[in-house]
């Protein structure tokens, strides 16, 4: 077969034609991972949080975390990193890289009350977090157990002031909210009333229904009290709570200025991206006008955050910060 000089001398350049396309395909993919980490986000994003599970705080990370994987299109990892009131969560986020793939769950605790408990923190709320999100806001309520003598905030004061150091009210650990509460209540009141530290909020509660403590003053137990198995008394708001009508305020109950306000926001490591931080506000935005979530945090006793942006919650954080400095005053608790 006779072949052209034509199609012969043609197959060098074709075969240069390749090696360059091939060139800018390699140099293609070996770009393509740093691009693809452009996509936020392409894998699970792990939540941290600071307290047990089955607790008050772990129930709204649940919660919140379901509803946003479908916002996000992946999934959101609970990981409880329990402890020193929250501080191992926080130090843990604080130096975790920041690129949107560790979040943690804020509390009054990590950005507030820890900064006046402890006398060395490994963490700095402000300068080493950076703003997502409030979840929602959450009264404190004096529980008593179902079968308790007690019916009224009157009825627990007149006992412990006839019998001083008797009563007891068990908390979620040395410095949760459920400690700081019940010693602003002690000190309100004018009595005095052990304190039964327990390893999360869920075993406190547990124990306060089976009879083994007095009283516990905390959030997210309104399931408890609608089933009867444990009595409300009263809420520390300035206002009855949708979820407990009948449940009189400790304003109305005879001890004045009592607010015990807890509220769950959702922070990332300091240096995460702007960007990273609007994809994750958008996301707990939308979770937060889904109205399974709504009704869950209000029959929870909660109060749902209206959506507001990275900055608005940041303002937030720093101005309930000292509020909740005067609170751990007013208490006298500290753990170290």
């Amino acid at each position: 077969m006779k072949t052209s000089s034509h199609t012969i001398r043609s197959r060098p350049i074709q075969f240069g034609r390749w090696v360059v396309f091939l060139m800018i395909a390699g140099l293609a993919l070996l770009n393509a991972p740093a691009g693809a980490e452009a996509v936020y986000p392409n894998r699970p994003v792990t939540l941290v949080v600071g307290w047990p599970a089955g607790g008050p705080a772990d129930n709204v990370a649940r919660l919140i975390a379901t509803h946003m994987t479908s916002a996000l299109g992946q999934p959101i990892v609970i990981d409880n990193r329990i402890g020193a009131g929250g501080n191992i969560g926080s130090d843990l986020v604080a130096k975790a890289k920041p690129d949107g793939y560790t979040i943690m769950l804020a509390t009054v605790a990590s950005h507030g009350l820890n900064s006046e408990l402890y006398s060395k923190l490994n963490y700095k709320p402000i300068e080493d977090f950076a703003p997502i999100g409030l979840i929602n806001t959450s009264p404190g309520t004096l529980l008593v157990p179902k079968d308790s003598p007690y019916k009224s905030v009157r009825d627990v004061i007149d006992a412990a002031k006839a019998t001083p150091g008797k009563l007891n009210y068990g908390s979620g650990g040395v410095g949760s909210t459920q400690h700081l509460a019940g010693a602003t209540f002690r000190k309100l009141a004018g009595v005095d009333i052990a304190h039964i530290p327990f390893k999360g909020t869920a075993p406190a509660i547990t124990d306060l229904m089976g009879g083994r403590l007095d009283l516990v003053i905390t959030t997210g137990a309104v399931t408890f009290i609608h089933s009867g198995k444990l009595r409300a008394l009263a809420v520390a708001s300035r206002h009855r709570i949708p979820a407990l009508p009948d449940v009189p305020t400790f304003d109305e109950a005879g001890v004045k200025g009592f607010y015990t306000d807890s509220w769950y926001g959702l922070v990332a490591p300091a240096q995460t991206p702007r960007p990273v931080l609007e994809t994750l506000n958008s996301a707990l935005a939308k979770a937060l006008q889904n109205p399974e979530v709504q009704k869950q945090f209000t029959d929870q006793g909660a109060i749902p955050a209206k959506p507001m942006k990275v900055d608005e919650f940041w303002a937030f954080v720093k101005k309930q910060m000292p509020e909740a400095a005067e609170l751990v005053r007013t208490s006298g608790a500290k753990v170290d």
